[in-house]
This record gives C-alpha cells, structure tokens and sequence, in this order.
C-alpha cells in the first residue's frame, strides 16, 4: 500500500514539475506548455505522462494562468492526502512490531 502513495507522490512530482515550468513562462513569447495527465500502471502503481499541447499559432505565451494555479491546488492536495495515508500506515506497523514484541 505505501508504494502505491509513493508512486503518486512520485507521479505527481513531474506533474507539479511541468506545471511550475508553465507558470515560469507565464511571459515568455511563443511557449506553448506541457500538458501532464496522471495514469495507473497495470500494477495499481501511476505514472505521469507528460506532452507538449497543441500550439494555437499565438506568438505570445500560451499558458492558461488561472488553470495552472488550479492544478497546483489540486496537487498539493493529492499530494498532503499521500503523505497522511503513509503516515497513517507507518503507525499502524510501528504499533503491530510493538504488539509483537
């Protein structure tokens, strides 16, 4: 189970990772940002999947602002939830190793 929270946390790493970079060239002429789309393996595990979105010709940034901010929120709050169920699992082996010793 912890590694399943790990790959999200992983996963959701280069999300914010991507997201950042789009917020970072919120002003820069011609940049197109990279859409990321989170997935889950055949193994129960995720994975970022990471691409460039399609250009609209502007020759001006074309990174959606409110939308970046939106998703920052989102990960911050997927990623705080993975780190409470780690937390929440290690206690609970911490607390059964106790019982048994």
């Amino acid at each position: 189970m912890i590694s399943s929270n790990v790959s999200s946390l992983m996963s959701n790493q280069v999300y914010m990772n991507n997201n950042a970079q789009n917020v970072a060239n919120v002003n820069t002429d011609g940049y197109v940002p990279r859409q990321t789309t989170i997935s889950e393996t055949q193994n129960g595990s995720t994975q970022a999947n990471t691409k460039q979105a399609d250009s609209n010709g502007s020759e001006r940034s074309q990174t959606d602002l409110s939308k970046e901010m939106t998703d920052q929120i989102s990960i911050e709050k997927i990623a705080a939830s993975n780190v409470q169920a780690i937390r929440t699992q290690d206690e609970m082996l911490g607390s059964l190793l106790d019982m048994r010793g």
